[in-house]
Formats: structure tokens, C-alpha cells, sequence
């Protein structure tokens, strides 16, 4: 479903790097939270400068421990639809587990805003390739220790909230992570949850806009 992302920044210069994280459809049902972070800080290691890395959903956070884990190699994190958990918090459990894995719960749990804009066909084609989470990346405990992740810029792309909502919500000390973070620019996009599948051209244009240079590197940390 990033494709079409992934194009429209190839078009602007920019090469996003895809990570597929272990337990996403490998067969490795045994994968940790940490085995996903390990593959996202490879990538970012890889990089001989410094790279964007853009979470996803829940990945929002997986995205955020990488910035704690590289704090000098992180230009800037990416949240899509999503906050970062706090340390010592599961990472996320929020559905069903079955048979060591969480599966995709189906559509009752993303009624109203999160799904609005996915005609029936689109809904179809995402449940029909949704991967189920290993049970100890969903259950798994955020680790967060390093302060100077705080320093790390960071941008909320907001899709079925406004940045009017996630404002108030870090004001109030909902999201502790962004309260404390120095740097956070919140920028809408109109759509529901997974703006890659119906404006992949607009998310595109957002990502490109904060990438430090031209041939810049942008690590995805994905899920749903």
C-alpha cells in the first residue's frame, strides 16, 4: 500500500526505503519488538548521513525508539496517524490475540473517521492482505532512555484528527513524549487512517517537504 508513496517520492527526488519488519509476513510469528526496532536501525545505520524515519499507526512509536536509540542520526521523526506510547508501556496491544499473533480485528473497531474514505473495495483489499502482529512485537514494552530524543524534530501528519485535537491533547498531557519534545510541527491531510491508500500523492508531497536534501533516505517503520 506504499507503493504509490514511495513512487511519487522517487519523482521528487527523494528514495524512501521500505522496512520490512520481521514477523510482517515472513512467517516468523516468534518476532520481537526489538527484532523490528534492530531492522529499522539497520537501515538507519546505512545511511551516511542522516535519515527521515516515518511510523505508521502504531509504528508511530516504533519510529519514535529509533530516534531514542539514534538521537544523532535522525534528521527528523514522521508520526502518521499516530503517537508515540511512553516508556514501559505495551507497544500494542489492542486487539485479540490468536494463536500467538494478532490479527487484523476487521472494520467494526475503525467505524466513523479512521475509515470513511475506503469504499468497500478498498476495505476488501486491505483486510485480504492485512498482517497479523506476532503477539511479543504487539505486547512487547516500549523502552525509551535516551533524552536527547527530545531534541529529534518531529512532524504529526494528522488524518482523522485534526492538529487542532492533537494540540490540545499534548497540551493537556495526554502525550507525554510530544510535551517534552522541543521541536513539533502538526500538519493535516485530509483523509482517514491510512492517507497512503487515498491521498498517497499528498503524503508524498508532506514527506518530500521534510526530507533534509534531494536522494535523502526515509525509513519507514510501517504497520496497517
Amino acid at each position: 500500500m506504499w507503493n504509490t508513496v514511495g513512487h511519487e517520492l522517487a519523482q521528487r527526488g527523494h528514495r524512501a526505503v521500505p522496512v520490512t519488519l520481521p514477523g510482517q509476513g515472513d512467517g516468523n510469528s516468534a518476532a520481537t519488538l526489538a527484532d523490528q526496532l534492530a531492522a529499522v536501525l539497520a537501515v538507519v545505520d546505512s545511511d551516511p548521513g542522516k535519515s527521515v524515519v516515518v511510523g505508521h499507526s502504531a509504528a508511530c512509536t516504533l519510529a519514535w525508539m529509533a530516534a531514542d536509540a539514534r538521537p544523532e542520526r535522525v534528521a527528523k521523526v514522521v508520526l502518521i496517524g499516530g503517537v508515540p506510547s511512553d516508556d514501559g508501556r505495551p507497544y500494542a496491544d489492542f486487539f485479540e490475540i490468536n494463536d500467538g499473533v494478532m490479527p487484523f480485528p476487521g472494520w467494526e473497531p475503525f467505524d466513523g473517521a479512521d475509515a470513511a474514505d475506503l469504499d468497500e473495495q478498498a476495505r476488501q483489499a486491505f483486510a485480504a492482505a492485512a498482517i497479523p502482529v506476532p503477539e511479543r512485537v504487539a505486547k512487547g514494552i516500549v523502552r525509551l532512555t535516551d533524552e536527547r530524543r527530545f531534541n529529534v524534530p518531529i512532524m504529526v501528519v494528522c488524518p482523522e484528527f485534526t492538529p487542532a485535537a492533537a494540540q490540545e491533547s499534548i497540551d493537556a498531557g495526554d502525550i507525554p513524549e510530544l510535551a517534552r519534545a522541543k521541536h513539533v510541527d502538526l500538519i493535516d491531510i485530509d483523509s482517514g487512517h491510512w492517507p497512503m491508500i487515498t491521498r498517497p500523492a499528498e503524503l508524498a508531497r508532506i514527506l518530500a517537504e521534510v526530507s533534509p536534501r534531494p536522494h535523502s533516505r526515509v525509513p519507514g517503520a510501517r504497520r496497517g
